[in-house]
């Protein structure tokens, strides 16, 4: 193959199946077969603040990425405060030799799975770029830096600046304390997500979208990065299949006339609608299409590059007081999920361990996770396509209300909406938790318009999915109203959500929390109201009361007590006339919070038959 400079490059290295995958690869809606983990030992410091440290520190300590510098897994286990951390390590052209590109690969691309809160890097000493926001991805082309030499080494070093004061940042569930306290947690500074290298030719796919128009019609926005080669064409092929037989197979070329390229795909067999459920995406029945993108030149000759991906064939909304699956009624059954692990806090401590975490949900009975506060690797997501899971897309909340902070979570968040956009198992966006950063929301005219301006940019950039303004209450424009409750008595649950009546007075007045549920002229519109946090119960096997670590909203004495108390709530939210749906808090116990079904190291409390029973109510 010929690269657009007239240089030889080595032909494509073969594309793994996407919906097939271990969940090691970090992008996992576009592989590549060339590519390089950096995650390991790196170089650390997080003392001072040195300029000269851009071309390597000495006397540093070692730290394993990605795991943050509080957390155990780190090995640094300094949980104060790091306004500043560095990092350094040595890296090779050669280091992607084994997936097949070696030195003839055109460009070589640096990505960044997530590094809190603002980072800056070198390469010998050179700015390559910088990036701010601690949830989301970025991406830094080092070809020149890197040289030609496919043996020569060359340092690459991070510095990650994180203010732990300051609120304006899109912080989570991340104390600004010393010490975690009520529900916040440890920080999360720096590398937090996996640091991996790519090749890529001169011409390249840069990004793929893919969007479920209905449910005969998928289409794909292809983005080109480089040089757009005149005459080129862009090819969808998708696969339908179950196994190895084939259920159904499209395959449509576009001229590659702009650098964002639109492609349809239609589904014929879906008009008729007889075979329908065969190709859908569930999470009872989680069927992924296959898919490669490839972008051609214009006439014959190899292909100029080529990703694997998948989608999944669903619709989603609201009608009539309920959520819609693929046009159908579906209780929303969900768990809340800090995704926060004690040995490696925000990070999670292995690939596997987020596949597990999805299995967990399932098999408590659950078909729904609500991210909480985290902008979730995407490997999480990749699982929850796979396995079956509907997820609650959530944006990690600042808390101040201010220019910065809007701008802040603003461009993070709408980074976010485009990352995941294209993962079936994502149903919900929830660009804003309890009033968060709007404090004042029920009063103040311009909170007001940031959270519907927030809420209407999320449907700009995604239009086909339900939007919720301000989870918990003072919503002012959500397609569905959420409130949260933590009231301990299942039969007060029941009467507060029994029929149209108490929804009329619910939606009328104050809720729960003594929080108006609709401020800023917001009316009822009929949208499905949903419980999206209640239980909470407070249960520890084997500790005894006066330790004074740990809390719920309410406590149990034992497991049989515990159970009761699951299952007299859930028995109050299922005897409602209009819920469309609930969130359980929480999945596991974190730090000192614990009410989780499971202990903080997902290890349930009872047997976990038991817990799915007073989940399900079978």
């Amino acid at each position: 193959m010929t690269s657009l400079d007239g240089t030889v490059a080595a032909p494509l290295p073969p594309l793994p199946r996407a919906s097939d995958q271990d969940g090691s690869y970090p992008r996992p809606q576009m592989l590549r077969g060339a590519w390089a983990d950096l995650d390991g030992t790196w170089s650390f410091r997080n003392t001072g603040d040195d300029p000269a440290w851009r071309t390597g520190f000495p006397d540093a300590r070692d730290i394993t990425v990605p795991f943050p510098p509080e957390s155990p897994a780190s090995g640094i286990d300094e949980p104060g405060f790091h306004p500043v951390v560095w990092y350094a390590r040595t890296v090779t052209r050669a280091e992607l030799d084994a997936a097949g590109y070696g030195d003839a690969a055109p460009r070589l691309l640096l990505h960044f799975g997530a590094v809190d809160h603002r980072a800056r890097v070198w390469v010998d000493g050179q700015f390559i770029g910088e990036h701010e926001g601690g949830h989301t991805p970025f991406t830094l082309d080092v070809t020149e830096a890197l040289g030609t030499d496919p043996d020569a080494t060359h340092t690459l070093v991070v510095r990650a600046e994180d203010d732990p004061h300051d609120v304006t940042q899109p912080r989570g569930k991340q104390d600004w304390h010393e010490h975690p306290h009520a529900i916040w947690y440890r920080r999360t500074t720096g590398i937090w997500q996996t640091v991996w290298l790519e090749a890529v030719p001169t011409a390249s796919i840069g990004a793929l979208r893919w969007t479920n128009v209905d449910h005969a019609t998928v289409r794909l926005t292809v983005r080109l990065a480089g040089e757009r080669p005149v005459g080129a064409r862009v090819r969808v092929a998708a696969r339908w299949h179950e196994g190895d037989e084939d259920l159904a197979t499209v395959e449509t070329t576009v001229p590659a006339n702009a650098h964002e390229v639109e492609v349809v795909v239609p589904v014929a067999r879906q008009h008729n609608g007889q075979a329908e459920d065969e190709l859908v995406w569930t999470p009872e029945t989680p069927r992924l299409v296959d898919a490669v993108a490839t972008l051609l030149p214009a006439e014959g000759g190899e292909p100029l590059d080529a990703v694997s991906s998948y989608f999944g064939v669903r619709t989603v909304g609201v009608d009539g007081g309920v959520f819609l699956l693929n046009g159908r009624a579906y209780d929303v059954r969900s768990v809340l999920n800090q995704g926060y692990w004690p040995e490696s806090h925000l990070a999670a401590p292995s690939r596997q361990a987020l596949r597990r975490e999805v299995e967990l949900i399932k098999e408590l009975g659950f078909t729904a996770a609500r991210n909480h506060q985290k902008i979730e690797d995407p490997r999480f997501l990749y699982w929850a396509d796979r396995l079956g899971l509907l997820v609650w897309g959530e944006a990690p909340g600042a808390y101040a209300f201010s220019p910065l902070a809007v701008q802040r979570l603003v461009r993070e968040w709408m980074d976010a909406v485009e990352r995941d956009a294209s993962h079936p198992s994502i149903v919900t966006w929830v660009p804003a938790n309890e009033s968060w950063g709007v404090q004042h929301i029920a009063t103040d005219p311009a909170q007001q318009a940031y959270a519907r301006s927030l809420a209407d940019v999320t449907r700009a950039l995604d239009p086909t999915r339900p939007v919720i303004s301000n989870d918990g209450w003072e919503h002012t424009n959500s397609d569905i109203v959420t409130v949260h409750d933590y009231e301990g008595d299942g039969a007060e649950l029941a009467a507060t959500y029994a029929d149209d009546a108490a929804r009329t007075t619910l939606l009328g007045g104050r809720g729960p929390a003594d929080r108006r549920i609709l401020v800023g002229g917001a009316v009822d519109q009929g949208q499905p109201v949903m419980l999206t946090e209640f239980g909470g119960v407070d249960f520890q096997p084997g500790a005894k009361r006066e330790d004074g670590w740990g809390w719920g909203y309410t406590s149990a004495v034992d497991g049989d007590d515990w159970v009761a108390r699951i299952t007299a709530l859930y028995d109050g939210v299922r005897a409602s006339s209009f819920l469309a749906g609930s969130c359980w808090t929480q999945l596991t116990d974190t730090m000192q919070e614990t009410n989780g079904l499971l202990h903080a190291d997902r290890t349930p409390k009872v047997p976990i038959e038991r817990i799915r029973a007073a989940v399900t109510g079978r």
